[in-house]
């Protein structure tokens, strides 16, 4: 073969298994049934024998992507998680989001990674307040929404009304796929509206294993449940006349959704998502560097990482880096550039990830999530490539802070662990990291969009690092970006404020509340101060 026609092969190759991944998230807001989907999902593709219980209910083992202690204990998603697995011929990269507010920095840095994203709704409450903001941080990345309507097997609202307030609220249209055959609550099934057929509701023992797939004619439906079947057409019929005609471009541009309705804890209604993800959902796209130019798939290996966790193995304390490939092939033991810090990164250790499970990964393709291991040179944000010409991808930015508190170790003898646990945790994002002059390197502050990250902090420090700390609150409720190292003193000299640094080397200017700020900004009208990145993600 001459060497033309072997970059041919190449290119085709890169190109080839790039069209195979569907890279995507699942967001909402607590309890809508997010990890129990993501629980689902993994069951249909037939890589989990059983689905486990998000409260470990009736002997079931807990959910695979709620891997850490704290969130089996309480039911709830506090870190995202990945999990790769194929899906006929496709290569699945599912990442489960943290529901709950308070996790939203994590949720946004998910999301710069997946090409589309899975809006689950609780059938009972429709749009959330967190469901709406993670929906507006879609939206400003253009990232296309498929909406499943969950607990349909429970009392809820009118699945007209939910729809509509799709249109209200957002201003996406939905063009259902599936729609329900009894109300909320009264579950018969599914209509398959492209198809025609009922698809019969058929509960399993705990929801545990797959509910098996029965379909009957239009003929036999209307014989087997009667007037149910006739409104469920009719309604479907409505909302497509109503512009809910589906359209895969429209999907694509993220301007209308494809709506299904099922029973996530009762395993209905996921196999038609899943087969809708595989056939519809986008695959991978050359991705724009910081220069604004595209990344073409079959350029050489890149990267970027949008995660760094510690503690998944208890037995090692390693550290792994979660990257998005981006272009070219990866290949397990080449080493690459980190563009920020332009040092090399070898890559020895390379891992598939399935929640807290992890294999050996040799090779990987434009799509998939790879998990570096001993990846303490790596930070959030960063971009790895091979050969030439260099590519850097935008970093992610950190979200602006509601609350502060100063930490303090316990244990003055364990002034070791505890340093190392905080530099931990300010690397992975778990808090933001603030240090002063004043208190000095022995006590810094954390920083946290929602006070439940400190309780997570607390509690990995105590039993990861074995370092329990102290945290003495603050009473800081406004920050700034100072824009000017020499007017620092300015900040630090009021009453009211002070000036803490990040680790990225950022200056914030903190402040009691924004009337403090006002008053500040009146006497030294010349301060520069700049917002930070506010939760909503634009």
């Amino acid at each position: 073969m001459s060497t033309g026609s072997t970059v041919q092969a190449a290119h085709a190759d890169v190109v080839g298994e790039a069209g195979r991944r569907r890279t995507f998230a699942v967001i909402s807001h607590p309890d809508a049934g997010k990890s129990t989907l993501t629980e689902a999902l993994a069951l249909h593709a037939r890589v989990i024998s059983e689905a486990g219980a998000v409260h470990g209910k009736a002997g079931r083992r807990g959910v695979t992507s709620d891997w850490m202690e704290m969130e089996r204990a309480r039911g709830i998603s506090i870190t995202s998680a990945a999990l790769q697995f194929g899906y006929g011929d496709a290569v699945v990269n599912l990442l489960d989001t943290p529901g709950h507010a308070d996790f939203s920095e994590d949720t946004y840095r998910v999301l710069s990674a997946v090409d589309s994203a899975v809006m689950l709704l609780d059938a009972a409450k429709g749009l959330e307040p967190q469901t709406l903001k993670l929906f507006d941080v879609c939206r400003h990345r253009g990232i296309p929404v498929i909406t499943f309507i969950n607990k349909w097997d429970r009392p809820g609202r009118e699945a007209l009304e939910l729809c509509d307030e799709l249109t209200e609220r957002i201003g996406l249209q939905p063009m259902p796929l599936t729609w329900p055959v009894g109300q909320a609550g009264h579950l018969r099934g599914v209509l398959d509206v492209r198809t025609g057929q009922f698809v019969e509701y058929q509960p399993t023992a705990g929801g545990a294993t797959a509910a098996p797939d029965v379909r009957l004619d239009p003929a036999a439906a209307a014989e087997a449940v009667g007037a149910e079947w006739a409104r469920a057409c009719e309604e479907a019929e409505l909302l497509q006349a109503s512009d809910g005609e589906f359209d895969v471009d429209r999907f694509a541009a993220a301007s209308a959704t494809p709506v299904l309705f099922g029973a996530a804890v009762r395993n209905f209604g996921v196999r038609h998502l899943l087969d809708l993800l595989v056939e519809l959902a986008p695959q991978p796209t050359p991705r724009a560097g910081v220069d604004g130019a595209d990344r073409p798939l079959d350029a050489p290996f890149s990267a970027f990482v949008f995660k760094v966790q510690t503690g998944m193995d208890p037995a090692h304390r390693d550290q792994i880096a979660f990257a998005r490939v981006c272009s070219g092939v990866f290949e397990r033991g080449m080493v690459v550039t980190n563009a920020v810090s332009g040092k090399p990164f070898a890559t020895k250790y390379a891992h598939q990830v399935f929640g807290q499970q992890r294999s050996t990964l040799d090779t990987a393709f434009p799509g998939d999530v790879i998990g570096l291991v001993n990846a303490n040179a790596l930070r959030v944000g960063d971009t790895l490539h091979d050969g030439k010409p260099a590519v850097r991808f935008p970093g992610l930015p950190s979200f602006a802070p509601a609350h502060f508190a100063v930490a303090r170790p316990v244990d003055l003898g364990r002034a070791k662990q505890f340093r190392k646990g905080v530099e931990q945790l300010g690397a992975e994002g778990v808090v933001q990291v603030l240090r002063s002059d004043l208190r000095g390197d022995a006590a810094p502050v954390f920083a946290a969009v929602g006070p439940m990250q400190f309780e997570v902090a607390a509690h990995r420090m105590e039993h990861e690092f074995n370092s329990p700390v102290r945290l003495e609150h603050l009473a800081y409720r406004t920050v700034r970006l100072l824009a000017r190292p020499d007017q620092r003193t300015t900040v630090d000299g009021g009453t009211r404020s002070e000036v803490l640094t990040r680790l990225d080397g950022a200056d914030l200017a903190l402040f009691l509340d924004d009337m403090a700020l006002r008053l500040m900004q009146r006497a030294h009208p010349d301060l520069e101060l700049r917002p930070l990145l506010a939760e909503g993600g634009s």
